[in-house]
């Protein structure tokens, strides 16, 4: 569908058609939800930090080891950094996350009695934690509305015509704005499913994606339905 379409969409009308996209990935993706496996806020948050330049695949396979050995805050925060480092290095980055999460986890023994905070201002603080990482926790782990910005989330945002900026932040809040606050951390997950399985950054699926006449950018991608079908991914840990 030509980008002319929307050129004289209304703040009214964008709305509108923000909140239909988002019901409409809801009904596609039923099951969406955070790809990282973890059981509690702390495995939460250092999944994510370690998810950082990997796939959530790579995490979710050696978690289960890391977390064996260094269950809580405390134990990891006295970790030898020697063998947090042989857990950690098959997702790359290595020596950087492994210095993260002997901060992080001293942090939070010293600075939260071990557990970790469920404030947007506090995660912040944190060693190697961002406002992306932030958000999930406080929307997977707490359950609090968080809206994650990650390279999916901004390049569907933009594709969709939610917002044209590419700031993390300023696409949080545009994009925020755009939907009701309880809303926020299930369109996340929508909307992160929708691009690991139809809205590649290249070739995207736009032959087989149910939002074809909403979407600005339809026509990106392969608008042939047989051509868009080969492009789809059955299951997005990547």
């Amino acid at each position: 569908m030509p980008a002319q379409k929307f050129a004289t969409e209304t703040r009214l009308g964008l709305v509108r058609r923000a909140r239909r996209i988002d019901r409409i990935l809801g009904e596609t993706y039923p099951d969406a939800k955070a790809e990282l496996d973890f059981t509690n806020p702390f495995e939460c948050l250092v999944v994510t930090v370690l998810s950082a330049q990997t796939t959530d695949k790579r995490v979710n396979a050696a978690s289960p080891a890391l977390f064996a050995a260094y269950p809580s805050a405390k134990e990891m925060a006295a970790a030898p950094r020697e063998h947090l480092e042989q857990l950690v290095g098959p997702l790359g980055f290595f020596r950087a996350k492994t210095e993260s999460l002997l901060k992080l986890s001293a942090v939070l023994v010293e600075d939260y009695d071990g557990e970790v905070p469920s404030r947007l201002e506090q995660l912040v603080k944190l060693p190697g934690v961002g406002r992306k990482t932030a958000n999930v926790v406080l929307g997977n782990a707490f359950g609090k509305p968080g809206i994650t910005v990650d390279t999916h989330f901004g390049r569907l945002s933009r594709r969709f015509g939610w917002t044209t900026e590419k700031d993390p932040v300023k696409v949080e809040h545009e994009v925020g704005a755009l939907f009701e606050k309880r809303d926020w951390t299930m369109l996340s997950h929508h909307v992160i499913w929708h691009g690991r399985r139809i809205c590649h950054a290249q070739k995207p699926a736009c032959g087989a994606c149910p939002m074809a006449t909403l979407c600005p950018a339809y026509g990106e991608g392969p608008t042939d339905p047989e051509a868009a079908a080969k492009l789809v991914r059955t299951e997005g840990r990547n």
